[in-house]
């Protein structure tokens, strides 16, 4: 960014509210902050813009969330895809069934559109930086910004770890963690500038393996992002992580994508995990850092931008007044936002890790796909339609 303020000039300054990790959950918890008049601080470990291949279905809740911040025309503007359907093959077993309402959009644009927003709002933004927690006061925590020039120390009145999967902040805190779960799997993901035709745009294609699944849906520009779980000792055994990928496509009945051996591969840290405490004086975890489960159609993004938004208010009213009670009522929203939300993803992972189950399930979604209606429902709705609807 060619308008990236110095390091150097931060040094020894203080800010209502710092957020670590400009994704969707730290972006959305900063705008909100800064709309209410906070001093807010929104740090990001790597160059801006990144490149970030995973997350980029968009659901009917996420959409929702966006609406009620005042976002709701942010995906369109920035290039977003309708989605329409879903299909799902596993060992040659095919079923689509629709899923109308979310849309698919590239991280890169999606991420930096509400990074601005939050900028717009009136939060700094400082990219390439890293944080840390230092000793600090009743009133306030101390966090050492490391940049590429040098580091400084500011004080911060509440600070945010939103920096996602296996994130450093937790680890300079007394008492967190966010240990994976012993049978996690990796995420991995790349983007095919050209992809055949026969993938076609509105459509999530999923195919399940023995080993993982991989997602490929056209987000902006008509390229081709792919996404995928993998069990991590497999991708070492057939060669990495495109190789693994191809493989689960082939076992699917899925034809690779041309370029994928090629692409931008990136790999993320153990997917399944939850932190030991989102919560602690004046520092509190939100997004993925707080703790994740394999998504599929769009979920993590929203359980991303649902926290951020969420924890807005929570903090605002506790700038000057953080206590034990400030920490209760954010684990209570978590909870009830986030962590019964993630029941079903569980239920799910789970039952893709059973090459039989999965088949049959396949076999009668293609014979009956108004079967997955409640299941996508679940997933997808906002929190007024689950309880308007139950089924």
């Amino acid at each position: 960014m060619s308008d990236q303020p110095e390091l150097t000039s931060f040094a020894h300054t203080t800010w209502d509210i710092v957020v670590v990790g400009a994704g969707p959950a730290g972006a959305m918890a900063a705008r909100e902050c800064a709309r209410t008049g906070a001093s807010v601080l929104l740090v990001e470990k790597s160059a801006w813009p990144r490149y970030k291949v995973c997350g980029c279905c968009i659901n009917l809740h996420a959409l929702a969330t966006l609406q009620e911040a005042g976002l709701g025309e942010l995906p369109m503007r920035a290039g977003a895809q309708p989605i329409e359907r879903f299909e799902l093959r596993a060992s040659n077993h095919c079923a689509t069934v629709p899923l109308p309402g979310g849309v698919a959009l590239s991280r890169e644009r999606f991420d930096a559109a509400l990074v601005e927003a939050a900028r717009e709002s009136g939060a700094v933004f400082l990219p390439e930086t890293t944080a840390r927690l230092s000793s600090g006061s009743d009133a306030a925590r101390a966090v050492i910004l490391k940049g590429r020039n040098g580091f400084v120390t500011i004080t911060a009145k509440i600070v945010l770890a939103a920096d996602g999967l296996g994130g450093k902040l937790l680890k300079s805190a007394q008492d967190f963690d966010s240990p994976p779960t012993e049978d996690s799997r990796i995420g991995a993901g790349a983007v095919i500038e050209h992809a055949p035709d026969h993938y076609e745009a509105g459509t999530i294609y999923m195919a399940s393996g023995r080993h993982g699944y991989v997602g490929l849906v056209r987000v902006d520009g008509g390229r081709l992002d792919i996404a995928a779980a993998l069990d991590a000792e497999w991708v070492k055994s057939v060669g990495g992580l495109p190789e693994a990928a191809a493989a689960i496509l082939r076992e699917a009945g899925f034809e690779s994508p041309p370029g994928m051996a090629e692409a931008h591969w990136k790999g993320t840290p153990p997917l399944t995990r939850r932190a030991t405490s989102i919560a602690a004086h004046r520092f509190l975890v939100l997004g993925d850092a707080a703790g994740y489960v394999e998504p599929f159609t769009g979920e993590g993004m929203a359980w991303a931008l649902a926290s951020g938004r969420a924890i807005a208010p929570i903090v605002c009213d506790s700038i000057l007044d953080f206590n034990e009670t400030t920490q209760a009522r954010w684990e209570q929203v978590y909870r009830d936002i986030i962590t019964k939300r993630q029941v079903l993803c569980r239920l799910i992972s789970m039952g893709l890790r059973k090459p039989a189950l999965v088949r049959t399930a396949t076999a009668a979604l293609a014979a009956a796909p108004g079967l997955a209606r409640p299941v996508v429902h679940r997933l997808n709705a906002p929190p007024s339609q689950r309880k308007a609807n139950p089924a």
